[in-house]
């Protein structure tokens, strides 16, 4: 029977977008504030599968006894006003304020409301990185595989704001705080508390999973993003697949359907949308002895996720002639930094023929 979660300690309002945001809130809590009264705040995306990972990931968040408050924060041009017209009393209220994506406009206006003096930032994925670096230079709010690139109109008319948001997150001697995360943290803020995320919840709640004998691999939204070239990425999965006997593809919940149809008549592999994270997915299995990614999130939580077990995480290198021209000029060192600094996983070159 899962602990519930009791009116203990300070009120906690936390804002997620995705569903490794909500698995992430739910590792702080279990870490970090066991016992908070914590309410959770889904701003709902629009997109399907993302929303059905999400309320997924919200029934798992009421078994441990959390409050949930579903935003259809994009449900329209009105959306918005509503959503931060409704929150307001609430944020104002808050003793602490947790949020999964800190380069979100969303999360960033809310932050110019709230007078919470506890603000706690858990990872959005490798982007968790980047934030701590600019924080601590001083730097804009701007999201990796945009970095170089010139602001928009939208980025110009919101910059007031992401100024805001980032003096917000500034410590002061008022205000504490604090980055929960599995990613490796080296530039930390002055006065910025870091705690490592473990997956402690993830482990205690699920498996240890059964392991198969081949391998399986984990998509990246990298083509989507406009980083890596299409043609060159299903070139590069083929590879591995064939390198290495994978069987299964499972889909990064931004992953076109037309890129998933080529991939799967291309290359033979099972295309699997997960219903839930990939930690959780891996850890309840079956999940192949051998998991292949490209340089993402995964290459640094499943390891910690999978401890105990004997699943080997191995990542593959992204070759710079696989950038795309619009590729930001931050892409190449970041992608090889996510590589690098990943713990226990075994680095795969480049693929070759992957064009």
């Amino acid at each position: 029977m899962s602990p519930r979660a009791g009116n203990a300690g300070p009120h906690t309002l936390a804002f997620v977008e995705s569903p490794v945001q909500l698995l992430n809130v739910l590792e702080w809590a279990h870490t970090c504030a066991p016992g908070a009264e914590l309410t959770l705040v889904v701003l709902s995306p629009v997109d399907p599968m993302t929303r059905g990972q999400l309320r997924r990931m919200a029934e798992l968040a009421r078994k441990e006894g959390h409050e949930i408050r579903w935003e259809e924060a994009r449900g329209g041009a009105t959306a918005p006003f509503r959503t931060v017209g409704g929150l307001t009393t609430a944020l104002r209220h808050a003793d602490r304020v947790v949020m999964g994506d800190p380069f979100s406009r969303y999360v960033q206006l809310l932050l110019t409301i709230t007078r919470a003096h506890d603000l706690v930032v858990v990872d959005d994925g490798t982007a968790t990185m980047e934030f701590v670096t600019q924080l601590a230079h001083g730097e804009r709010l701007v999201r990796w595989h945009r970095k170089g690139s010139r602001p928009g109109p939208r980025d110009l008319l919101f910059a007031p704001v992401s100024r805001s948001a980032r003096h917000r997150l500034t410590p002061t001697p008022d205000r504490q705080v604090s980055v929960f995360s599995s990613m490796p943290i080296e530039d930390t803020p002055d006065g910025v508390t870091v705690t490592a995320n473990d997956f402690a919840w993830t482990r205690s709640r699920f498996g240890p999973p059964r392991i198969t004998k081949g391998a399986d691999m984990v998509g990246t939204s990298l083509v989507e993003t406009g980083v890596v070239d299409a043609d060159r990425y299903v070139g590069a999965v083929r590879g591995l697949a064939r390198t290495h006997g994978a069987a299964r593809y499972f889909a990064h919940r931004r992953e076109s359907a037309e890129k998933l149809h080529r991939l799967a008549v291309e290359t033979g592999l099972e295309i699997v949308r997960p219903d839930l994270p990939l930690e959780l997915i891996a850890r309840r299995g079956p999940i192949g002895r051998t998991v292949l990614s490209f340089p993402s999130t995964v290459v640094h939580t499943l390891p910690l996720a999978l401890a105990g077990t004997e699943v080997r995480v191995a990542v593959c290198d992204i070759d710079p002639a696989w950038l795309t021209q619009h590729a930001s000029p931050r892409a190449r060192g970041f992608l090889s930094g996510v590589t690098g600094s990943a713990r226990d996983v075994h680095r795969l070159s480049a693929v070759a023929g992957a064009g």
